[in-house]
Parts: C-alpha cells; structure tokens; sequence
C-alpha cells in the first residue's frame, strides 16, 4: 500500500497550536484554514488532537470537525475527550471518518473493544503515546503525554490490537516538536509485530526524517512542524520520497 502523509492538528480552545514535547504551545491560527491548505496540497489525511480535553474532561471539538468536514473531502481522524460511544457517535455524525482513543482506552480497555463492535475496527485508531526511560524501556503516557500509566509501551500497542483497534498511532512524546527524526527502534520493533496500520508521529524535521521512517514498513507519517511552520510543504514531501523509491498516493 503506498505510504500515506498525514498532517497533525493538535487543538487547544478554537485554535491551531504547536509546542515542543507536547508543550509551551504557541498559537498558529484558525485549523479548519491549515485542515483546508493540506488537503489542496495532497495530504492523504488529516488528524485532529484536541490535546487538552482529557486534562479538563470535556469534548468540545464537533464543531471544528463539522466545518472542516464541510469544505475538506480526506479522512479526518478525532482524537481528545472521547469517553463513550455517545462521543464517538458525534464526532463521527460531525464528519470525522475515524476516532483516536487515549486516555479512556487505558482507563478502561474495554472501550476499544465496544468501539470496535459498535463502529468498525476500521474507525478505531489507539494512540500509544511513548517516553523513553533512562533504563531504555518505553513506557505508556496519556493526556498528551503528561499522565504516566505505568503500562510497557510496546505490551499495551499489542493488547490494543487485539481488543480490537484497527490502527495504532504512534506519538513519540519526547521528540515531538524537536525536528530531530522519528523514534526509529521504537517504530522499527512495533511495525514488525502488529497486523494493523501503523502510523508514526513526533520528530520529524525534514524529508530525510520521513524517509528513514518509512523504510520501516510503517503505514503512514503524520507531520505537524514542518508543514505549520512552511519549512516544507505536502507537494515537497512527498517528492522527495517517491525520489527515494517510496510509494506514496497520488
């Protein structure tokens, strides 16, 4: 399957913001305005990360989803705040094509597995957000990286899938925002060993960065820096990896 280039929104209040390490977020604009320019550049998908929700409990973004729906015709995938099939049932009449479950999935896996019946397994994506430790272990995080569970990275991207998500995200907390390149053991060791999609995200600083991501057999990169800041566009990127013998879509 050709590799699929996916920007990444992470929402906060109305707002486009990015940070570093999933922190001191700065405000970029309006995310249905950068949502539209993606899509006319060619990403395959966009997803979108309301990263404070879970802090605060609450899912306030159907409103964003359903004017970006209007005038955006990729996949949109909705993450943040998503507690019950109720939430999912929303987003999804909204316009969100898939929904990514975190925190509430931890709190109880279960939910990937109702999610899953009641939806699809195509619709349910798990994120597994990762810090590494200094004894060289990944472990778990929820909240956008702030709340530890405790839980091995790599155990619980395993027992995801087989309660039933149908896609793994894969956000390396650590270096999300630093530009300096993707987790690539990380990504490397989960790739080979699930049988869904595997989406990787948190790094990524130039077309060499995605490069050497996707030689890993992932299913797609999401990209967020890069593209918010204009250090490359969607068009360029995907250039430079067809240049490097990687199928990407059309």
């Amino acid at each position: 399957m050709p590799l699929r280039l996916i920007p990444r929104l992470d929402i906060k209040g109305p707002n486009l913001v990015k940070g570093i390490r999933l922190e001191g977020l700065r405000v970029l604009g309006d995310p249905a305005a950068f949502a539209a320019r993606y899509a006319a550049e060619g990403a395959d998908e966009i997803i979108y990360q309301d990263i404070v929700a879970s802090l605060y409990g609450r899912n306030s973004i159907a409103d964003l989803v359903r004017r970006t729906a209007e005038q955006v015709f990729v996949p949109l995938t909705v993450g943040g705040g998503i507690r019950s099939i109720a939430d999912i049932q929303g987003l999804l009449r909204a316009g969100a094509d898939k929904v990514c479950l975190n925190t509430a999935a931890v709190k109880r896996p279960a939910f990937i597995t109702e999610a899953a019946t009641t939806f699809g397994t195509q619709c349910v994506v798990v994120a597994i957000e990762t810090i590494r430790q200094g004894d060289g272990r990944w472990l778990a995080f929820t909240d956008n990286g702030r709340q530890p569970t405790g839980l091995d990275a790599r155990d619980w991207a395993r027992r995801a899938v087989e309660l039933g998500a149908g896609e793994l995200l894969l956000t390396s907390v650590d270096r999300e925002g630093t530009k300096h390149g993707f987790d690539l053991e990380f990504i490397r060791m989960l790739a080979r060993e699930v049988e869904v999609p595997v989406v990787a995200h948190g790094g990524c600083g130039s077309a060499e960065d995605l490069i050497a991501a996707a030689r890993l057999g992932v299913d797609g990169l999401a990209v967020a820096s890069v593209l918010h800041y204009r250090l490359a566009s969607i068009t360029a990127l995907k250039d430079a990896l067809a240049a490097a013998a990687i199928e990407v879509r059309a």
